[in-house]
């Protein structure tokens, strides 16, 4: 019976350090996605503001869809969102 509660105690044990590293692993991914967000906004307010001091009137509305554009893909879903509007452009 005692080596059986050992048992019990070490896999529970196991499962609480399994637990904490699937949750600090989320927490990450979370953080880095709102970072991306935030740094996305900041990079498409920063490019609309350059490219309408060159004269250009190509700029990328700041909305949640080009927000969550930004978060997931980074800086691709950024060049992404400026080739499409790029395209609509011409």
């Amino acid at each position: 019976m005692d080596q059986l509660k050992s048992s019990f105690i070490i896999i529970g044990m196991l499962l609480v350090v399994i637990f904490i590293g699937v949750i600090r692993k989320k927490i990450e991914w979370i953080v880095n996605f709102l970072l991306r967000m935030v740094m996305g906004t900041i990079g498409i307010y920063f490019i609309n503001y350059v490219l309408t001091k060159y004269g250009l009137e190509c700029s990328v509305a700041i909305n949640p869809l080009s927000v969550l554009t930004s978060g997931f893909l980074g800086i691709p879903g950024l060049a992404v969102l400026y080739g499409i509007n790029f395209y609509k452009f011409l």
